[in-house]
């Protein structure tokens, strides 16, 4: 008796409600996704970011609010986007301000002899922006030195609050 119960409301429901028709079509597939590029070939001058200076044009010269970059190739990619993302915590941290060049050499050099010696795996070294029009000296000297040595891993222009395009996050390779 249950079944003719069931049936008999069934029944009375579609009569009360009358004919039903869908609100909108069904939706279609999504769009395929479109395939993943890297993020320089998106960005440029346009958006206004800062591009980094890629490491097969080590002879360009960095200008003031110029972003600087270098990876090793045996550094992980996941290290490298930490690092580009800011996401390293420095060890210890290296200010040139008001060095020469020949100054800013030494000291640099002393300072990741000791940071190795210290088995320290990232440190901030702030170079500045440079004054004026010019090329900024110690921005570029910094990188040039930077990319000779074999015991650094990468180095990336520190996040905004830690000095943005004038200082840099450097990754050491660990003895």
């Amino acid at each position: 008796m249950e079944k003719d119960e069931d049936a008999d409301d069934a029944r009375l429901f579609r009569a009360a409600i009358g004919e039903v028709k869908p609100l909108r079509a069904p939706a279609a597939a999504p769009p395929p996704r479109p395939k993943p590029r890297p993020a320089a070939g998106r960005r440029g001058p346009a958006d206004g970011a800062a591009t980094p200076r890629i490491a097969d044009a080590p002879d360009a010269a960095l200008l003031r609010g110029d972003a600087s970059a270098f990876r090793r190739d045996r550094l992980p990619a996941r290290a490298w986007q930490r690092l580009r993302r800011g996401e390293y915590a420095a060890q210890d941290e290296l200010d040139l301000h008001g060095a020469n060049a020949l100054q800013a050499e030494t000291l640099l050099a002393r300072f990741l002899a000791e940071a190795l010696d210290h088995g320290f795996s990232c440190v901030r070294i702030i170079h500045g922006k440079g004054g004026g029009d010019g090329v900024p000296v110690l921005k570029n000297l910094v990188d040039r030195w930077l990319r000779q040595r074999g015991d650094v891993l990468a180095f990336h222009s520190a996040p905004p609050a830690q000095g943005g395009t004038g200082a840099l996050m450097v990754l050491l390779a660990r003895h």
